[in-house]
């Protein structure tokens, strides 16, 4: 790794092309995968940077059997997972590459999709959580950042199953056990168990945002952030965009239902969140 990416390093079996881009918790390259001759995205965690070296065995073991399990996910909408490994204090992971962005960028008021694009895209990520669930695999960190938009093809893919918490439940950057905290259900807040109705909280949030550029819960303050995620009621959605009252007032139902704060009072199922979203196409008044 202390080449330049001119001299295209090997890590593992893939030979990295250039930089993809980073995050919070390393840089995602694009590699040649030579023993299947195809391109892939290789996310790489500096661990050390990261954590305590007595932590360290402990979690590329549990970051590796993370990522055996979400390599057996076979899903049109998430991404594939090949293979995990380390280097060194370096770990990687090597998976399906993917062109386009994600949905962060359709999250401002100037750039939303069109409401019927962002009903069905969210309908298409509600059934692939379902499947994910169906194998006992919550993902606990849904969010814009997370999902892979193809604009070309109106494809999404969720990517980083499970991934980030593995490592945000030992470095302890907000005290949370994973999870993006605006994204958060009330549970992850809490530190409470947590099963796919916390990933459907967390898409509900998305929801709102793709459909208004703005948040259903904010504060000035981490603490106060908490508080209203665990305690208080949603800004209205049709406070945000009052169009949408007259346009997809059924909207608002679903979302309501998907960010109760009593998990058996949410969807149980992404089949059934999906369900509710695609039969409201139908009654968009555009």
């Amino acid at each position: 790794m202390a080449q330049s990416l001119s001299h295209k390093p090997l890590l593992g079996r893939y030979q990295l092309q250039r930089e993809l881009g980073r995050g919070t918790m390393g840089v995602v390259y694009l590699g040649l995968d030579r023993a299947a001759s195809r391109y892939v995205a290789v996310k790489t965690i500096c661990l050390a940077e990261i954590l305590e070296e007595a932590q360290l065995d402990e979690i590329k073991s549990r970051l590796f059997r993370e990522a055996e399990t979400i390599g057996r996910l076979h899903h049109p909408n998430i991404v594939t997972v090949y293979e995990a490994g380390d280097e060194h204090d370096l770990a990687y992971i090597g998976m399906e590459y993917l062109e386009g962005t994600t949905l962060a960028p359709y999250i401002k008021k100037d750039d939303l999709l069109p409401v019927r694009k962002t009903l069905f895209l969210v309908a298409t990520l509600a059934r692939a959580l379902d499947y994910a669930h169906r194998q006992q695999v919550a993902h606990r960190d849904i969010k814009p950042g997370n999902v892979m938009y193809a604009a070309s093809r109106n494809m999404v893919k969720i990517t980083d199953f499970g991934i980030a918490s593995v490592i945000d439940a030992h470095v302890g950057t907000t005290g949370l056990a994973g999870g993006t905290p605006f994204y958060m259900s009330p549970e992850q807040v809490l530190q409470y168990p947590v099963d796919g109705r916390s990933d459907l909280f967390s898409l509900g949030v998305m929801l709102y945002q793709l459909t208004s550029g703005s948040l259903p819960f904010t504060a000035g303050t981490m603490d106060a952030l908490m508080h209203k995620i665990v305690r208080d009621a949603p800004i209205s959605l049709f406070d945000v965009r009052p169009d949408l009252a007259r346009t997809a007032p059924y909207l608002g139902r679903i979302i309501d239902k998907a960010l109760k704060k009593t998990p058996s009072e949410r969807y149980q199922r992404g089949a059934e969140m999906a369900r509710d979203l695609l039969s409201g196409l139908n009654q968009i008044r555009l």
